[in-house]
């Protein structure tokens, strides 16, 4: 045993399901818009955490052009029954206002690698499904249901029904098994049976910073369920101060000797306005049973940045550089938005990285851009691009991207009379006009050869780069603020902004010619900066 210091999965990967088979863990997580859909990362240890794969990556299985800002791929569980994998997930085509348009899923697969099922459509009735396999061989969907009549509008209750594997299809009556406590917003539900309970695990509070898991347990399996004696088992609402806050929407796991431990989602909050650049993350917390048949979290319901797990987390593959090259396709921590054609957006072949300017950077349908998660708070990137830019509507560089209310882009493009140009280009916290704004004046650039792009952030200040062939890098534009690509700042009301902070290159053609733009290599650099809050509290 060794102590560790949460997060495990750093970064925007929020709404944990985990399971183990045998010696081998896995944490799938949401990956709304982002395609291919929902992360599988593998562990032997609870410490060591490698992304493995992403199940959806066929059109047959999702096809997200459309969707708006934070909805597509919301809380998949992955369970296995033991003979096979089967995964559940939600398809969100619409979640602001009174109606939610919320399509769930169903794919299986013998091995967690796949290959993965086309899927089984099951229902439209409200989002965060589960599978329950029961020990009489029957397998039960559980999900959240939305009622949209009431004012204010909330969230109806957990529903529970049976799902005939056989057949591909739900069978049976529907039943309202759960409606949460005085916290409301009740969502995310698992169920698990110990003892001849059976118990009921709910996400509640909304994902900001009232976020719960809240425990209730039956001895029958369609309730009446009884809420947990202390309410919720793990919160931070109650603790602003503490290092993990936004906590809730858990799972749990059980190691082969025995021991509990509950994964979750987290936020890590930087200036003083409290946004969590990096998103919802997934953090884990040691649990027990206690002696009245009650699960509690050791020392909870705060959650505690420093826990014992079985394995030591290897931290010098955590701060290592990672240069990506495309000798060998796409590297697997990057992801693109939205479409399962990615051909249409980007090719490999050359060995380099060659995007086809598609639509507007922000757009809901296609768009070329490819980015990987920020997951540090402190970073260098950089990469040189080749591209012919013609006028001011065609444009590639680097962008630091949240969703298209929220980014900066700095892109090689061209005046009106053809002269290329470096232009610096922000949306900042324009929803819900997503109006342009321009922080620096544009750079003249030679009309031929390669250019330079880069960015640093440390903490909430951003800055851009850039150098010409044989040139060193220097600043371009001003220093920027970084902190508004949070979910806070991400263009919605509370509780309507799910995902986090990107880097990555877009290229855009809006005379609809689709033009190439040419990337060399990207690098992500993490960096270590002592004055970060968390860095502190990890060292201390």
């Amino acid at each position: 045993m060794s102590q560790l210091t949460n997060p495990i999965l750093p970064g925007f990967n929020p709404d944990p399901s985990i399971l183990r088979v045998s010696e081998d863990y896995y944490i799938a997580t949401s990956t709304f818009e982002w395609f291919p859909g929902v992360q599988i990362h593998h562990s032997k240890d609870l410490a060591n955490w490698e992304l493995l794969t992403r199940p959806l990556t066929r059109k047959s299985q999702l096809d997200m052009r459309g969707d708006p800002d934070s909805c597509g791929v919301w809380a998949p569980c992955l369970t296995h029954d033991g003979e096979k994998f089967w995964l559940v997930y939600t398809d969100v085509k619409r979640k602001d206002g009174s109606f939610k348009d919320a399509h769930n899923y169903i794919v299986w697969a013998d091995k967690i690698e796949g290959p993965w099922s086309d899927p089984i459509y099951v229902n439209s009735s409200g989002f965060d499904p589960s599978l329950f396999h029961d020990d009489d061989g029957r397998k039960w969907f559980i999900n959240m249901m939305w009622d949209h009549r009431t004012r204010p509008l909330k969230f109806a209750g957990i529903a529970l029904q049976e799902f005939d594997a056989k057949a591909g299809k739900l069978v049976g009556p529907v039943k309202n098994i759960y409606k949460g406590t005085d916290l409301k917003l009740v969502e995310g539900p698992h169920l698990y049976k110990r003892n001849g309970w059976y118990y009921l695990l709910t996400a509640e509070g909304g994902t900001a910073y009232d976020h719960a898991c809240t425990f209730a347990r039956s001895r029958n399996i369609d309730g009446p369920y009884e809420t947990h004696p202390d309410k919720h088992i793990l919160t931070s609402k109650d603790a602003p101060l503490a290092a993990l806050q936004r906590s809730g929407h858990g799972d749990l796991v059980e190691t082969p000797e025995g021991k509990l431990y509950l994964v979750h989602l987290a936020g890590r909050p930087t200036t003083q306005e409290r946004r969590c650049v990096l998103g919802r993350e997934t953090a884990i917390q040691e649990a027990y049973w206690g002696e009245d048949d009650w699960l509690y979290v050791k020392d909870g319901p705060v959650p505690s940045l420093h826990v014992e797990v079985p394995g030591t987390r290897d931290e010098d593959k955590y701060w290592a550089e990672q240069r990506s090259t495309f000798e060998n396709g796409l590297p697997i921590d990057f992801q693109w938005l939205r479409t399962p054609e990615p051909d249409r957006i980007f090719s490999t072949d050359s060995g380099k990285l060659t995007l086809f300017g598609r639509e507007s950077i922000g757009s809901w349908f296609e768009q070329a851009l490819v980015a990987r998660r920020q997951q540090h708070f402190s970073y260098d990137a950089e990469t040189v691009v080749d591209f012919s830019a013609t006028d001011e509507r065609t444009m590639a560089g680097l962008t630091a991207y949240y969703s298209r209310y929220n980014f900066f882009y700095l892109a090689v493009t061209a005046h009106s009379d053809g002269q290329r140009e470096l232009l610096l280009m922000s949306s900042e916290i324009s929803w819900p006009d997503g109006n342009l704004s321009f922080p620096a004046e544009p750079v003249q650039i030679p009309n031929e050869g390669k250019v330079k792009l880069a960015l640093t952030i440390r903490g909430k200040a951003l800055q851009f780069f850039y150098a010409l062939e044989g040139k060193e890098l220097q600043p371009i534009g001003p220093v920027l603020d970084a902190s508004i690509l949070s979910d806070e700042c991400g263009g919605h009301q509370a509780h309507g902004s799910f995902t986090g902070a990107f880097v990555g290159v877009a290229a855009n053609d809006l005379n609809g010619t689709a033009s190439p733009a040419h990337f060399d290599y990207f690098i992500y650099r993490p960096v270590r900066d002592p004055s970060d809050r968390y860095e502190i509290d990890a060292l201390s």
